[in-house]
Order: C-alpha cells, then sequence, then structure tokens
C-alpha cells in the first residue's frame, strides 16, 4: 500500500514515522499493515525512528527558509555608514554640510542607533540560523494556502480592532488639547487647525494602513513554520523569548479561531512588561500535544 503525508502529500517509505519532506510525524500502521510488513521484513524497530532521527536542516532545505533578520542586519549598518559620512562632512571644509552642527549631532545620533540596532539584529539572526539548521527546532511544517489565508485574515481583523480603538483615544486627546491652544490663541489659529488635521490623519492612516500591510505581507510569507524552545519563525516573522527577563507564560492546543498551537511570552522594556500573543495554525496531523510538553 502506497503511503503519502497527509501534510505535504509526499510519498513515504514504509520505514518513515515521520515524513522526510517535511518532519510531520504519521499514523501509525494498521495492525494488518504491522503483520504484512513484517512479513516481508519492511518495518524497523520503533526505538529507531525517534524523533531525534529527523534531519530538520534537509527538511528546512526543501522549505527554502530565508535568514530575514540578516537583510535586516545589513540595512541597519547602511544606515550607521550613513550617519558616519554626514558627521564626517559636517567637519570637512569643502563640504555644503560644514559646520552645519545641528546635521552632526542628528548624523552621530543616526550612527549610533544603527549601529546598535545592527547588534541586536546580527544576534536574532544568528538565533534565526539555528532554527533554519534545524540545531533548536522542535517542530517544523508548512501551511497550505487556506491556513495562511486564514492567518493572515485573523491577524489582520485583531490588529485593526486594536488599531481603531487606539485611533480613537488618540484622536480625543488631540482635539481637546489642539482646542485649548485654539481658544486662547490671539493669532495662528489656522495655522494650528491644520496642524491638528495632519496629526489626526497621520495616525488614522498608520492605525487603518498598517494591519492591511501585515495582511499582505502575511499572504505573500512562505507559510513556514519553526518552533523552538527559546524562538519561533512564523510565516516570515521571527520571535523569541530568550533574553533577560522573559520567558512563555502559556502554551496550550488550540481550536479557535483555527486548530493550532497558543504561545503567549513575557518581555521587560523601559514600558515595564509586555505580552505577545501568537496563534499558529497547524494541521490536525501535527502532535501539537508534544509541542506543548517540550514549550511548558
Amino acid at each position: 500500500m502506497e503511503r503519502i503525508c497527509k501534510n505535504c502529500g509526499s510519498q513515504l517509505a514504509t520505514e518513515n514515522y515521520f515524513c522526510p519532506n517535511c518532519g510531520i510525524k504519521q499514523p501509525e500502521y494498521s495492525s494488518e499493515e504491522i503483520e504484512t510488513k513484517e512479513a516481508h521484513g519492511q518495518i524497523q524497530e520503533r526505538r529507531n525512528t525517534t524523533d531525534g532521527d529527523i534531519d530538520f536542516q534537509k527538511i528546512n532545505g526543501r522549505l527554502k527558509v530565508k535568514n530575514s533578520q540578516q537583510k535586516a542586519v545589513v540595512i541597519s549598518l547602511i544606515v550607521s555608514l550613513i550617519g558616519v559620512i554626514l558627521t564626517f562632512l559636517t567637519f570637512n571644509e569643502g563640504s555644503p554640510l560644514y559646520k552645519a552642527y545641528a546635521v552632526t549631532l542628528i548624523s552621530i545620533f543616526i550612527a549610533f542607533a544603527g549601529l546598535i540596532v545592527a547588534l541586536i539584529l546580527r544576534s536574532r539572526a544568528k538565533k534565526m540560523k539555528t532554527l533554519i539548521s534545524g540545531e533548536n527546532v522542535i517542530a517544523s511544517w508548512q501551511l497550505s494556502h487556506q491556513k495562511k489565508t486564514e492567518y493572515a485574515n485573523f491577524l489582520f481583523q485583531n490588529e485593526k480592532e486594536k488599531n481603531k480603538a487606539i485611533m480613537w483615544i488618540t484622536t480625543v486627546l488631540i482635539v481637546v488639547i489642539f482646542g485649548i491652544f485654539i481658544l486662547v490663541m490671539d493669532e495662528g489659529k489656522g495655522v494650528m487647525f491644520l496642524v491638528m488635521i495632519a496629526l489626526i490623519g497621520i495616525i488614522a492612516a498608520f492605525a487603518l494602513g498598517m494591519p492591511a500591510f501585515y495582511r499582505k505581507k502575511n499572504l505573500n510569507g512562505d507559510g513556514v513554520i519553526l518552533i523552538g524552545r527559546k524562538f519561533a519563525y512564523i510565516n516570515g516573522f521571527f520571535h523569541n523569548w530568550d533574553f533577560p527577563l522573559s520567558g512563555i507564560e502559556k502554551v496550550k492546543m488550540i481550536e479557535k479561531p483555527f486548530h493550532g498551537l497558543y504561545i503567549q511570552y513575557y518581555y521587560f522594556d523601559r514600558t515595564l512588561k509586555n505580552r505577545e500573543e501568537l496563534n499558529i495554525p497547524a494541521s490536525p496531523d501535527i502532535d501539537l500535544g508534544h509541542i506543548v510538553s517540550l514549550l511548558k
């Protein structure tokens, strides 16, 4: 009987307990199949086909996962270099920016900011590399077009509702603050009003435009899911919870808004404790219970 992987459709050898193409655990043989295959010497012992035998590097090579963090490192270094060049020009007598000390301060800030961001992203790129190589992967699979669409639409609706609430609160604050200035000012009321309208327009464009932008990006994503113990790659986006004062708070299987894996992790920054929620679609054939137990 020909065996086909239910996740990616690849043909399986009789001894495969895991798909060599996508790494997904396959259903057990029926008792009739076991008796037939044992008679022909086609089944190896179960202990020889454990999770550790999966070549994730080979699997991820077929999935063609790219290290998205590495490109961001290069861009940050280019920005830092531009800051250094601008700083140099402000001290060069033949330059049109000579003695433009305001530009000097801004350029120094750009140079240092770009360098710091590059160092942070370089660390993330190294972590991402361990997922691509399979070194830190505990599970990997690829979303079907339908699953990816469900995922993109869910994130779009969720982010749109949150952004709309923030937009209305911010708009009210802007109207109140600018309204007070407009009432007490003797001159420049028209300019102040135009500034207020412009700010509201920028905030509205950001609040309503960003969810649509990320929806398009998710729809165009590679659909690859790589789960590690301390970080994960989800359809082109990298998440990690391995830095100081961070970790997983909740992990469980979900059925809504779709069948999959739910991970909530936390981290601390200048705004104190923050939380991120990941709702990750998965095929029914994937052993999510095993993943949950490894992440807890």
